[in-house]
């Protein structure tokens, strides 16, 4: 069950192991309590909940998500931050698990035996990697039960973005073709040490019935070559795919039109007659 234990300010705690934000690894940190247990909540109740988390670095989410009774495996590759998260597992007994790895090479299903969140404050750097890889999970509905991660706003701008907006590309339909996705809230760049440069956005994803018949490899390439001239009419940019142009004709689609004027179901549509 949630439980509210008295802990060191997180402040403390960084000044004691001697932490600072890693720029080579995309840190920025956290301090504010109220912000992160506001994100750990965006999910809905968490107690008991499995939860998966990304470069906790210090371990300010972390301590939120524990506070809300969950049980959290978190990833973190930098070896400093260890020593401060292991602390944490003093004061949860039973409810962290550590582990000292790169999340891009891990296998995450496998650490957990049933359903799990995943909340993050993302390290910048690999934010858009990791999204694709839980996006482009081959069984579906996926073991994740709902991602609610942090970005850089404009990268989170491309997740929710609808057709027509500067924004929408490859990752609005990737994020959108099975799941929903939602701005939860945004984060001023001065609640981070180091203030980033630019602000953050937390994103809520929850995953939906896939559509029959498309297959997620065949939606990824035409996504992708659609969008490497997204100034170009389809007609230019799919005639560099077999089979592009004709699944235009058969889908009734205007080959003059641009790729970002295209709602998510008509790429769906286009990738099921390439499947």
């Amino acid at each position: 069950m949630s439980q509210h234990i008295t802990l060191p300010p997180l402040r403390e705690v960084i000044k004691k192991h001697g932490l600072t934000a890693s720029k080579a690894l995309g840190q920025n940190f956290l301090f504010d309590m109220q912000l992160l247990e506001r994100i750990a909540a965006v999910p809905g109740s968490l107690d008991g909940q499995s939860v998966f988390e990304v470069g906790p670095g210090p371990g300010g989410l972390t301590r939120a998500l524990l506070q809300a009774g969950a049980h959290v495996t978190a990833v973190e590759r930098d070896e400093r931050c260890l020593p401060a998260l292991s602390e944490l597992s003093g004061h949860f007994p039973d409810k962290l698990t550590l582990i000292n790895d790169d999340a891009l090479a891990l296998d995450h299903g496998s650490l957990f035996d049933g359903p799990f969140h995943i909340l993050s404050n993302l390290p910048y750097n690999v934010g858009s990697a990791l999204l694709v890889k839980w996006l482009s999970a081959p069984q579906w509905p996926p073991q994740w039960q709902s991602l609610t991660l942090m970005f850089q706003r404009e990268v989170a701008d491309r997740i929710i973005a609808q057709p027509g907006s500067s924004a929408y590309g490859r990752l609005s339909i990737l994020a959108q073709w099975r799941s929903t996705a939602k701005l939860a809230m945004t984060v001023h760049r001065s609640a981070f040490t180091p203030p980033p440069k630019v602000m953050s956005a937390v994103v809520h994803i929850t995953p939906e019935a896939q559509p029959e018949g498309v297959d997620f490899a065949k939606l990824e390439v035409l996504t992708q070559t659609a969008f490497s001239q997204r100034r170009k009419m389809l007609r230019q940019s799919l005639k560099k795919l077999p089979g592009g142009l004709e699944a235009l004709e058969q889908a009734g689609i205007d080959s003059q039109r641009r790729p970002e004027t295209l709602a998510v179901s008509e790429f769906v549509e286009l990738a099921r007659l390439l499947s």
